[in-house]
């Protein structure tokens, strides 16, 4: 007799069975990943790579920060690119326009890139000659703060057009961020939003995330991110693992 429905009868599935199941699938389900997630980081350790997370909800600007980041950035340092999205191959078309090597990876009805994808994806890109790889995840809050891909860093991009609130209401995501880009703050003077305790809540989740506040349309802030690459890069060149800029 199951002690926790009484039910006696033979092939009864009870409810606390079910969850039991759930919990062991996801667990071995992130087991993977990671296992994959640090062959990847291996790889990348090895040919000295930056590797970046790009993380938001849809329509942060991820995709237009990249365009800007390539087009100023790509004679300085070399770039490739993996897009991810459920459909489409929109973002990767605007990435290839700049000149930059992409590969646009397309999940259906997944709402996260996973290290699987991570490692296949990168497959035909030159990793020698490669200075910092850019990943763009599919724009969710939620599935992508769960999964290394072998990545340096996340990035959370974070527009101003969104709520203050969102580091609260998304607290994994920029626990496991490490530096916030607030984006669009050219639009700041036409909007309610209230960027000091939009990065207060964002250091009540994570103390440590470090915030700059930008614009790819005016290029505001513009120069912040592009020493933040920089430095990164450099320290990856000097053989310093998982070393982000400070």
């Amino acid at each position: 007799m199951c002690i926790d429905c009484g039910c006696s009868e033979t092939g009864h599935t009870h409810k606390h069975e079910n969850e039991s199941r759930t919990i062991r699938v996801g667990e071995d389900l992130l087991a993977k990943n990671n296992r994959l997630a640090a062959g990847n980081r291996r790889l990348f350790v090895s040919n000295q790579l930056l590797v970046l997370n790009l993380v938001s909800s849809p329509g942060s600007g991820k995709t237009s920060l990249l365009e800007r980041t390539l087009t100023d950035l790509k004679e300085q340092l070399c770039f490739s690119v993996l897009e991810g999205d459920q459909q489409t191959a929109n973002d990767a078309d605007r990435i290839a326009a700049t000149g930059v090597p992409v590969k646009q990876i397309n999940t259906g009805a997944g709402c996260h890139l996973d290290a699987h994808m991570v490692g296949h994806g990168i497959e035909n890109f030159d990793l020698v000659e490669t200075d910092i790889l850019m990943i763009e995840n599919v724009g969710n809050l939620v599935c992508p703060a769960s999964f290394d891909l072998g990545e340096d860093h996340k990035v959370a991009v974070l527009s101003v057009t969104e709520g203050e609130d969102k580091p609260l209401k998304y607290p994994h995501m920029f626990q496991a961020a490490d530096l916030m880009l607030i984006n669009k703050v050219d639009l700041l003077p036409y909007l309610d939003f209230d960027i000091e305790k939009c990065k207060s809540f964002a250091r009540q989740v994570n103390p440590q995330i470090e915030i700059m506040e930008i614009s790819c349309q005016s290029g505001a802030g513009m120069h912040q991110w592009y020493n933040w690459l920089a430095a990164g890069v450099a320290r990856k060149n000097s053989g310093s693992r998982n070393a982000g800029p400070e």
